[in-house]
């Protein structure tokens, strides 16, 4: 094969996926922060060859004798991190006497490997990232280098302390060991005391807390926005007590872009199901009454559930549950089911549940439109058994008054899907191709069409929030 052919043929595979990707955020993040990781494994695993064949020679078990004193206690320069540059952020960012105070009380720590105690290795080189009684307790973040025998690496460790505490009164709250994150995220909440959230990302980003969604009977979801700033890229929210409390999610955006999206969790302060005052037994029971297929076990039912209602952040009481149809698919069961919040839109979710490794699959999120919404077909791309590579494999599920379901790819002809007794067929859409279902009645006439949504990547975010999520442009 020439070198043309190869270059060729190489772009025209890598195009392909490329086009089947469709609109994500700004991949260069996630793949900066892999690729720290990466070259650190890389690293440490040459450093413990050559420390193992030092140990071997003096007859001294590497990291665990402690090194003689004559390694240098120099902090290496601080690598590059977003997170520490500038100033210190947060309403104690101009105590500077506190801030010197605290820079004395960073200690060191035990090694996880029961290897060695980390050390502060240069007290003058820490940074204080942020610092603030924003939160409500007083919080700080700290940059430092600590060392452990002759390695010496860059920690961000997180130090709490009660509202307007003394320096000496903070005590260590955990960290984020031998990374470069682009954002970093605590959470100390519970039903009954409520409690705080923050999230810290570059001083030149932008940072919400958003929760509490609203889908719109019209197919749209609106989220809330809970944070306030305190500094430059600092986002926080103080969370009162409460029974219930949807999920939270982080947004980082730079130069009004996109580049990181996570929930925010920490503590019993979350999605439940089965609350007190509705009965799990009532729902389920409401949800199964027109479900098509075979039965789906309640225990595996009600955690399916939950995982929608979760994923979804709406409150367990008052959401009307659908199970419209399920089957066994490679072995797994699979299910279609829908939820939707008091007056707002319908959710659908596809899920399968393999038994083997007890783990659920979502392959379908969407956020459909209130009115119509239990006429519509439901077409889900399937990635291959085991693995998440996409296959042009594609379910399709038509409403219960449908009598045949076709699928359009791009802009061709529309091909019939073959319906089984439960309204459900399978056909082939190419991964890189857009495709719409549509189902028909007795007579030929069109009952509705739904696109078929592309492979979804991330799934940090709520159902309709992007365009592959939602039925409405």
């Amino acid at each position: 094969m020439t070198d043309d052919l190869v270059e060729s043929t190489l772009r025209d595979t890598l195009q392909r996926e490329a086009d089947g990707i469709g609109v994500l955020s700004d991949p260069w993040p996630r793949f900066a922060k892999r690729e720290v990781r990466h070259r650190r494994t890389r690293r440490l695993g040459t450093l413990a060859v050559a420390a193992a064949v030092v140990a071997v020679a003096l007859g001294i078990p590497a990291n665990v004798v402690p090194l003689p004193g004559w390694p240098p206690n120099v902090a290496p320069a601080a690598p590059p991190s977003a997170l520490a540059e500038g100033p210190t952020r947060g309403s104690l960012a101009g105590n500077r006497a506190w801030l010197t105070a605290l820079r004395d009380q960073v200690d060191g720590f035990d090694d996880p490997q029961g290897i060695g105690r980390w050390e502060v290795a240069d007290r003058k080189e820490i940074r204080v990232v942020y610092a603030s009684d924003r939160p409500g307790p007083r919080l700080a973040l700290v940059f430092a280098p600590l060392r452990l025998g002759s390695r010496t690496e860059w920690h961000f460790l997180w130090y709490e302390g009660p509202t307007g505490a003394d320096a000496r009164q903070m005590r260590a709250a955990g960290g984020e060991q031998n990374t470069d994150p682009s954002v970093l995220t605590v959470m100390r909440a519970t039903m009954e005391e409520g409690g705080f959230g923050i999230a810290i990302g570059p001083p030149d980003s932008t940072v919400t807390i958003v929760g509490d969604p609203y889908y719109s009977p019209s197919g749209r979801v609106e989220p809330r926005q809970l944070a306030v700033p305190d500094g430059p890229g600092v986002g926080v929210v103080v969370l009162p007590p409460t029974q219930f409390r949807s999920g939270l999610i982080t947004r980082v955006t730079r130069d009004g872009d996109l580049v990181h999206q996570e929930r925010l969790g920490g503590g019993a302060y979350g999605p439940l199901f089965g609350m007190p005052g509705e009965s799990t037994d009532a729902v389920l029971d409401a949800a199964v009454q027109e479900a098509r297929g075979p039965a789906v076990d309640r225990t595996l039912l009600t955690d399916l559930i939950s995982t929608a209602i979760e994923d979804s952040h709406l409150p367990p009481t008052g959401v009307a549950v659908r199970l419209h149809w399920s089957a066994t698919l490679r072995g797994q069961t699979a299910v279609l089911l829908t939820v939707q919040p008091p007056g707002g839109g319908v959710i659908a979710y596809a899920m399968r549940w393999n038994g083997a490794d007890r783990s659920t699959r979502t392959e379908l999120r969407l956020l459909l439109p209130a009115e119509g919404a239990e006429r519509r077909p439901l077409g889900w791309r399937l990635r291959a058994e085991g693995s998440d590579t996409r296959t042009d494999q594609v379910m399709v599920v038509a409403p219960v008054d449908a009598v045949t379901a076709s699928v359009t790819i791009g802009g061709g002809t529309p091909v019939a899907v073959p319906l089984d007794s439960s309204k459900a067929g399978r056909t082939r859409v190419p991964p890189n191709q857009p495709a719409t279902v549509t189902a028909y009645s007795a007579d030929g006439s069109v009952l509705a069409s739904t696109p078929v949504p592309p492979f979804e990547e991330s799934m940090s975010g709520l159902p309709g929030d992007t365009a592959g999520t939602r039925v409405v442009p």
